[in-house]
């Protein structure tokens, strides 16, 4: 066991003077002491924070960074940017996305993250047909554990292209599955992160585009209570407007008047926000996941984070 002293740590209710660490030989912190003498303990320079947890990535989304940083068309825009993502992981094998990630996952830890929710959607080969080990997955697992990262591992059910359950596009066959497959799949990575000190996992719903309100209402009946729920929702104004135009009502709106939206979801990105729908995301306590570098480079928008904090809503980033 290995103790350290801090004259100043942020703690979880405020900031502590003259700390003690203790931890245990796996490195995970087992004692908190306030008020200390540091005795033998390793003295650590300067104020301590907590490490930062990483609440979205794409993990192989880092193979084309600075491609869509190029000027290009005039009418370039997020919708394009998925055009390329699309042509982009055709390519890709699982061994590949494992080293992708781990290199990621390293660079995360260089900058402060000691955790990272894994929004994973690229599952089957390419020709859309699933891997029997579950090859992405467990390549994402092994990456987390080589890096030395937390990770949350977040399995992605991804079954349509549009509101209304219309058909997949041919570029997303290798993010496609349904509701049994997804269950299945949600036991075996329970199963596999239960043995695993450093790793969780949550359910994960693409988009309100991306599944039906009968497919998320089975998942959440069928799981754990406690599990974190993660969805893309509002990031562009097109989804807000087609979502108006399918079911009369905004995307944020929409998912508050048929679930008990509360403290275990996290909203991603949840950019283009009314003002009633601000107001019902802060007082159920749930996460805005928010991400200004991508919401920047995709031109998504500004979310409103003033009215937001304003009353008491909860924020979580990503870098």
């Amino acid at each position: 066991m290995a103790v350290y002293f801090a004259p100043r740590a942020q703690l979880a209710d405020r900031w502590q003077e003259n700390v003690l660490i203790a931890t245990d030989d796996q490195g995970f912190i087992r004692a908190l002491t306030t008020d200390s003498t540091p005795g033998d303990a390793v003295r650590l320079a300067g104020p301590v924070i907590p490490a930062m947890a990483n609440l979205h990535s794409h993990a192989f989304q880092r193979a084309m960074a600075g491609l869509a940083e190029v000027a290009g068309d005039s009418q370039d825009s997020f919708w394009t940017w998925r055009d390329l993502m699309y042509r982009m992981v055709q390519r890709l094998s699982p061994e590949q996305v494992g080293a992708i990630a781990t290199h990621l996952y390293i660079d995360m830890l260089k900058g402060g993250y000691s955790q990272v929710a894994e929004f994973h959607y690229l599952h089957h080969d390419p020709h859309g047909q699933p891997y029997a080990d579950d090859a992405m997955l467990q390549q994402l697992m092994q990456a987390a554990h080589t890096a030395g990262i937390g990770q949350t591992l977040l399995p992605v059910l991804y079954s349509y292209s549009d509101f209304g359950a219309q058909p997949a596009s041919d570029g997303q066959r290798r993010f496609i599955q349904h509701t049994d497959a997804y269950l299945q799949q949600q036991q075996r990575v329970a199963q596999w992160s239960a043995q695993q000190p450093l790793i969780n996992h949550g359910l994960c719903f693409h988009s309100l585009r991306a599944v039906s309100e009968a497919q998320m209402h089975e998942v959440l009946a069928a799981s754990a209570a406690h599990l974190p729920v993660h969805i893309h929702v509002a990031e562009q104004e097109k989804e807000v407007s087609d979502s108006l135009a399918w079911s009369g009502e905004r995307p944020v709106a929409w998912l508050y008047n048929r679930f008990a939206v509360d403290a275990r979801w996290s909203l991603i990105h949840a950019t283009h926000l009314d003002q009633q729908e601000i107001a019902r995301m802060a007082d159920s306590g749930a996460i805005a996941g928010l991400c200004p570098t991508t919401e920047a480079n995709l031109g998504d928008g500004i979310f409103p984070a003033v009215e937001y904090i304003g009353r008491g809503g909860r924020l979580g980033h990503w870098p």
